[in-house]
């Protein structure tokens, strides 16, 4: 019998990309926004008791980041209180939790790659309220996989690389922040190395008792590292060579010719953002290496893979799709 999965965000960059892949291990339940509010931990835990699942995978989160800053209440409620009724409730049914989270739990102090048991220290409510959700996580005793990623994009939704390629459309000149550095990485990506862990745990004794044994926090990041200021020179030079063709492409840019013609790097002070994050928050992935046997490809590999691929067609049909 196959073993029922329940995904929560697969509307996410993240999360489409699983509800994609998913069903190869199982039966999946993935409950849009309307039928699972996040906001209500009354109603997950309802939806929960009756899927039953074997493992839960939540996807879902809040990470407006500059939002964050002034609506506290709702980032925390999606980003810990939601992750702590999953735990719960996939502990009392029996489920492992994989559960995704953020470079920035970090502040960014440290000149080498982190690495999982470094000391947390978040800057900003996002950063706070993600760390949040993994201490909830921990503290419920779930067995569970909590995947730290950094600065996720793809070829939807809202990202740095969209919008780079939207002001590329609009402005001349691009200043870009120079001094934070960190690891973009693609949300396909992400959702294929989950799938890899998946499939190695399904192939070893079954999903949830394999996932029991591997309890624990793992950083999944693209390798290399790269600040946004030349993270944003190499989506314009890809974009540059790029089919005109690629539907993704014509939806960011409306169809319209690219206009930048210089990037200028400036620094977080001059940037005058709301929200600090980290100068450097770069994730040591060895762990997740050693004990998977996994490593994901550079950010530049990942990058220009979605200037020459169209990612295949999500599922039109499923259980509560």
């Amino acid at each position: 019998m196959k073993p029922t999965i329940l995904l929560t965000g697969k509307t996410g960059q993240v999360g489409s990309e699983l509800y994609r892949l998913l069903p190869q291990f199982g039966d999946v339940i993935a409950p849009d926004r309307h039928e699972m509010e996040l906001l209500d931990s009354a109603q997950i835990r309802e939806i929960v008791r009756n899927a039953r699942p074997h493992i839960i995978v939540n996807a879902a989160a809040y990470t407006a980041v500059d939002a964050a800053e002034t609506d506290e209440a709702r980032a925390y409620a999606v980003n810990a209180e939601a992750p702590a009724a999953l735990a719960e409730e996939a502990k009392n049914c029996g489920a492992p939790l994989i559960h995704y989270s953020t470079d920035y739990v970090f502040d960014g102090t440290k000149e080498s790659p982190y690495e999982e048991g470094d000391p947390t220290n978040p800057l900003n409510v996002y950063g706070k309220t993600k760390l949040a959700g993994e201490e909830a996580i921990r503290k419920s005793g779930v067995p569970h996989l909590i995947l730290r990623t950094s600065w996720v994009y793809a070829t939807r939704g809202k990202n740095f690389l969209l919008t780079i390629l939207r002001l590329a459309t609009e402005r001349e000149e691009l200043k870009i922040v120079c001094d934070q550095t960190g690891s973009p990485t693609r949300a396909r990506d992400i959702a294929a190395a989950t799938t890899q862990i998946l499939k190695m745990a399904d192939e070893a004794q079954g999903l949830a008792p394999a996932l029991t044994k591997i309890t624990g926090t793992y950083h999944m990041t693209a390798g290399g590292q790269t600040t946004w200021y030349d993270f944003a020179k190499a989506i314009l030079e890809c974009a540059g060579e790029a089919s005109r063709q690629l539907p993704w492409f014509v939806a960011a840019t409306q169809g319209r010719l690219l206009i930048t013609r210089r990037v200028v790097p400036i620094t977080a002070e001059e940037y005058r953002s709301p929200t600090r994050r980290p100068p450097y928050s770069v994730l040591s992935n060895v762990r997740l290496a050693r004990t998977f046997r996994l490593t994901l490809p550079s950010w530049r590999a990942q990058l220009e893979q979605c200037f020459i691929s169209e990612p295949a067609n999500l599922r039109t049909a499923g259980k509560n799709s």
